[in-house]
């Protein structure tokens, strides 16, 4: 039985080694072709660069206009992460916590919106707010809000990623906040706290590693999207970053300027890199943490 025991753990961590590689050859591959001149790209293609070619990196912000995509990017992910998080906390605090009428019929209209794929309802969506630019077009507010209002607006954007991510969000705090231990609540309201702020002082500190998990998986789904940016972002200097970078792969193939291509694949993955970082310690903390200690 220890010998089948050890074969298990070897096959196992030879897996996981597997896996890891396979992950990281990529990103270095991607990490040290960015930092080559074009010349190079026609040698070894896993030979190291001669040098750090930081010309790339510079071509493709400020050429190719990465810079500016980039800013749009974090404005859209960080407006539609507040919005998200503005609506998901109090909904889940609520579903969790409170018994009203009609609590089943939001909680089953809220599980089904999390088999809804955004790809699929992109066209809906721009028919709806090209329609209603038209409704603004033709009534009084045309002088103020005239035009593709509602197209090309990063506001707009970010409040569509934070409407449908909704769903998963609710579902994932709902089900955290079910599993902290009431006396907590109890003891606040003896204090003389409210609804509103138990759930600030207390419940959502409490549920700090389902918070920040939430936030790092809307982060990597806002800040990658790209159908939907595609779409309604026809403006060249309000496009996202994936757009901008398809752009860029374009133009890559037709100059053969693979540098930059590669620069900009680094500038799309770096924030990436650095959120998970911040938040892996709080990614594998026990997402059970809370209840009665005592």
């Amino acid at each position: 039985m220890k010998e089948k025991s050890k074969l298990f753990k070897v096959f196992i961590y030879f897996c996981l080694i597997v896996m890891a590689l396979s992950i990281l050859i990529p990103v270095m591959w991607v990490f040290m072709s960015s930092l080559k001149t074009n010349p190079e790209f026609y040698q070894n293609p896993w030979k190291l660069p001669a040098s750090f070619y930081l010309d790339n990196f510079k071509d493709a912000w400020e050429a190719a206009n990465m810079g500016e995509f980039f800013l749009n990017s974090v404005m859209v992910t960080f407006l539609g992460l507040v919005i998200l998080l503005a609506i998901s906390l109090p909904a889940s605090y609520i579903l969790a916590r409170m018994e009203f009428r009609g609590k089943s019929i939001i909680s089953t209209i809220l599980k089904a919106g999390l088999f809804i794929n955004l790809s699929y309802i992109v066209i809906p969506i721009f028919m709806l707010l090209r329609d209603l630019n038209k409704m603004i077009n033709q009534g009084p507010l045309s002088n103020v809000m005239g035009g593709a209002f509602l197209l090309n607006n990063r506001l707009v954007l970010a409040l569509i990623y934070a409407a449908t991510a909704v769903p998963f969000t609710v579902y994932l705090l709902t089900n955290f906040f079910s599993s902290i231990s009431k006396s907590y609540e109890e003891a606040a309201y003896i204090d003389g706290a409210g609804y509103f702020r138990t759930m600030v002082d207390i419940m959502i500190p409490m549920a700090k590693p389902a918070v920040i998990t939430v936030i790092l998986f809307n982060f990597l789904s806002f800040w990658n999207e790209y159908i939907l940016a595609l779409t309604l972002m026809t403006d060249q200097t309000k496009k996202t970053l994936p757009v901008g970078l398809i752009n860029l792969q374009q133009a890559a193939r037709g100059a053969a300027n693979y540098g930059r291509l590669y620069a900009g694949l680094v500038i799309v993955m770096i924030p990436t890199l650095i959120m998970y970082i911040l938040v892996q310690k709080q990614l594998t903390e026990g997402m059970m943490i809370g209840g009665d200690k005592g």
